[in-house]
């Protein structure tokens, strides 16, 4: 039995691909304790791990002390948490033995504890992998189209973090890359090569699992028994960009007093009132157990999330993508090359056009097709389980 470090940040789409694989690893007979935020504890404590937290409050306003309108400022803040993140680490961790770390990819800390620790590092990557090549092209086009009075005192703060680091922690970065991606010598991803861009040009140290994808109980399933029977349009942004009241008016304008039943989730940042009258074809929630609706979906209407959209392709529900920010817009772009759905925008949607698009998808034959092709090949890739084999593989390999 081996004993791992586990660091993650503190959002749904990070969390929830680790938590079939930490409780395939605890059932395996390793010993995991999980850094996460304290808003994930009772869902990483029932996988069996320990849990320790970190504050999160610090943590995001370091984060965003970085600036956000550029990749280089949102790097910068990555390196802002590292005096949040690493010292709480280390002395929850004191005098505590472990034989290597998983860590987020995008938890800029990740690495950089690795290194401390002097442990072999795996990383955890939830979202499509990033090559270095690709980080410095995209770097390279913010130094050649921003004003030398605006980048410069962005590179400025980003030398001075790193000689930070140095000075503190005495690790060496040598790329913005390493902060960004977190590289280690494996690299977990939670997707198949096949819907990652450009999948065939990762090495093998870059082990493409497919969606991991795990039960995720919930006390609202039986309240979705009777709808499941009707196979449902089903609507959610997910749980960061759920704000979108217009976005629920124009679903409700397109879709109200349709043939279709149909299942939305606002999340907790918009009231049922602000919606006006509800039509009777549809139902209203702030959460719904997605893993347990999606099997008996018609269609999924979805901002592209890399979770919901790998969970509604591994159930075989076709998508409608309305990508709201971050990756969403090359997730969206990925559905549409495979065939798996359409993609439309939302600052133009109209509700006819939203209603058009949901006609057009759910009468392609060869949208079923295709999502049922991207189904099958999810299901085969493993998931969870492919992870932690990969992972004892690498254990084998160094002696763990």
């Amino acid at each position: 039995m081996a004993r791992i470090l586990f660091m993650n940040g503190g959002s749904e789409g990070h969390i929830n691909p680790t938590i079939g694989v930490v409780q395939e690893l605890i059932s395996r007979g390793e010993e995991v304790v999980y850094f996460c935020i304290e808003a994930f504890r009772e869902r990483i404590e029932n996988t069996g791990a320990t849990v320790r937290t970190f504050d999160d409050q610090k943590f995001i306003k370091a984060f965003i002390s970085g600036g956000r309108n550029s990749l280089l400022e949102r790097i910068n803040g990555l390196l802002l948490t590292a005096d949040i993140v690493i010292p709480s680490v280390l002395e929850q961790i004191k005098n505590e033995k472990y034989d290597y770390i998983i860590h987020d990819s995008m938890f800029g800390c990740g690495r950089l504890l690795a290194q401390i620790l002097k442990l072999p590092a795996i990383n955890s990557c939830t979202s499509f992998a990033q090559s270095k090549e690709s980080i410095e092209l995209e770097l390279e086009h913010f130094s050649n189209n921003v004003p030398a009075e605006i980048l410069k005192p962005i590179y400025k703060k980003y030398q001075n973090l790193t000689m930070m680091v140095k000075e503190k922690y005495d690790i060496e970065i040598h790329s913005p890359y390493e902060v960004l991606c977190n590289p280690a010598p494996l690299t977990i991803v939670y997707t198949t090569r096949e819907f990652q861009p450009n999948g065939v040009s990762f090495d093998q140290s870059y082990q493409f699992v497919g969606p991991s994808i795990s039960t995720r109980l919930s006390s609202e399933s039986n309240a979705f028994i009777r709808i499941q029977t009707e196979k449902p349009i089903y609507i959610s942004l997910g749980t960061v960009f759920n704000r979108s009241i217009n976005f629920y008016k124009l679903c409700i304008e397109a879709l109200g007093n349709t043939e279709h039943a149909v299942v939305m989730s606002i999340g907790n940042n918009v009231q049922l009132s602000d919606l006006g009258e509800i039509p009777t074809n549809f139902t209203v929630k702030p959460y719904v157990p997605q893993t347990e609706l999606l099997p008996h979906t018609k269609l999924f209407i979805t901002h592209g999330g890399m979770n919901s959209t790998h969970e509604g392709l591994y159930f075989g529900v076709p998508l409608l993508v309305i990508p709201q920010s971050a990756d969403q817009p090359i997730i969206a772009k990925q559905v549409e090359s495979i065939g798996a759905g359409v993609s439309l925008q939302m600052l133009t949607l109209s509700a006819k056009q939203l209603r058009e698009a949901v006609d057009q998808v759910l009468s392609d034959s060869s949208l079923l097709t295709a999502v049922a092709k991207i189904r099958e090949s999810f299901r085969e890739s493993g998931g969870y389980r492919q992870a932690v084999d990969e992972i004892f593989k690498f254990k084998r390999e160094l002696g763990i």
